[in-house]
């Protein structure tokens, strides 16, 4: 009799496996983590010692672990943008897996999930981050009911309205003088991130989708840009919608674009360089921005030396889109440039903002004054003397 915890050779991908050997039978349970290893083996032990063990009871419970892991493989890995795949291996290998990776999928409970989610707000984790990390356990969850392992899904709707309600007011957004500002704030004191900010806050582009431009992406003639790319955790993917999109672009920032042109132009051949990169936003030494830096290095810096708030980098996306819809722009039009999948996601965020009515229009909808009077209150008047 022996339960030992260890890695297969063969399968170092999948963690630690937990091996059995009772009674002249064996058997391995893939778990994940050795946290969870050890915890599974840990109980198969006390099992084992109360004598309530029995391997073929084992064999049939249906554990979250490998079976999340083969949902991964077999499912996400295929049918799944491969920037979401990555992103639902890393919520399961670093959360999902550690706290319920071992549990039977039949005892899993809606505490349960709600535990975990509780510890990623107590980690000070948004609600939209911990709704996209147990958007892939649901998703499994769903699947084991198909497949008749379990008859409910613990993970539905852990969130209320009125916390997500909440996390919507977190947007945030520049008004026209406060952009102005520091742009003015960025073109003196940070002249090499002018370029790259004024893109930001004209174009509404996401920071993954401005560091992945690319020069043969842009159009001075018609003055528009193609996203094409996402650069996410080191790589480059399909754009956020999966598809790209175009986005037009004003005659400042195509002026300021132009100029950054030529200026590399002038440095690949300063530099020696055997070509031009590629890149629109590059670093001095030619290679692709890198995100984080210019977080950590410019954009908290810029703020201060303008006097304004911490905002976040995405913010600069969200002003684009207010101040288009407070001048008047149609939200299908701010929908196409931002890139939403659906003008749902675009009023939900956006349309608190656009103006509060157009009386002409409504106007247009009564009837010629001939055919029926406007009422008065000299018409109310006749009216009830002719009652009398």
């Amino acid at each position: 009799m022996s339960v030992i915890v260890r890695v297969k050779k063969d399968k170092p991908h999948l963690g630690c496996w937990v091996f059995i050997s009772h009674k002249g039978q064996r058997k391995s349970i893939c778990v994940g983590d050795r946290k969870s290893a050890e915890e599974v083996a840990r109980l198969i032990r006390r099992k084992l010692a109360l004598g309530s063990f029995d391997l073929k009871e084992e064999e049939a419970k249906p554990l979250l672990g490998p079976y999340f892991r083969n949902w991964l493989e077999t499912h996400a890995s295929i049918h799944c943008k491969e920037s979401t795949a990555a992103g639902y291996e890393t919520a399961f290998r670093l959360y999902i897996e550690p706290a319920l990776g071992y549990k039977d999928m039949r005892e899993i409970t809606r505490a349960d999930v709600r535990e975990l989610a509780t510890s990623l707000l107590k980690a000070e984790k948004s609600s939209s981050y911990v709704k996209a990390t147990l958007a892939p356990l649901s998703a499994v969850l769903n699947r084991a009911i198909e497949d008749g392992l379990i008859t409910t899904n613990p993970a539905l709707r852990i969130f209320s309205r009125s916390r997500l309600e909440k996390e919507k007011k977190r947007v945030d957004f520049l008004t026209r003088e406060e952009l102005s500002h520091l742009l003015d704030v960025c073109r003196r004191h940070f002249p090499k991130h002018y370029p790259f900010v004024l893109l930001l806050a004209r174009t509404g582009l996401r920071l993954g989708e401005a560091v992945a431009l690319q020069w043969e992406d842009i159009d001075f003639h018609s003055r528009f840009l193609e996203v094409q790319r996402n650069y996410v955790d080191g790589r480059i993917y399909t754009p956020k919608s999966g598809k790209g999109r175009r986005v037009d672009m004003s005659l400042q920032l195509t002026q300021t674009l132009k100029e950054l042109l030529a200026r590399w132009k002038e440095e690949t051949l300063k530099k020696g360089w055997k070509e031009m990169p590629p890149w629109v936003a590059i670093s001095e030494a030619g290679t692709l921005m890198n995100p984080d830096n210019f977080r950590k290095r410019v954009w908290s810096k810029l703020l201060a030396k303008a006097g304004l708030r911490q905002i976040r980098i995405q913010d600069l996306r969200h002003t684009f889109a207010s101040l288009l819809i407070q001048q008047g722009e149609s939200l299908v039009y701010v929908k196409e440039q931002m890139g939403h999948h659906s003008i749902r996601v675009t009023v939900d965020i956006y349309g608190h903002l656009a103006p509060g009515g157009n009386k002409a229009a409504v106007d247009r909808l009564d009837d010629a004054p001939d055919l029926h009077p406007i009422y008065t209150l000299e018409h109310e008047t006749s009216l009830s003397e002719s009652a009398k």
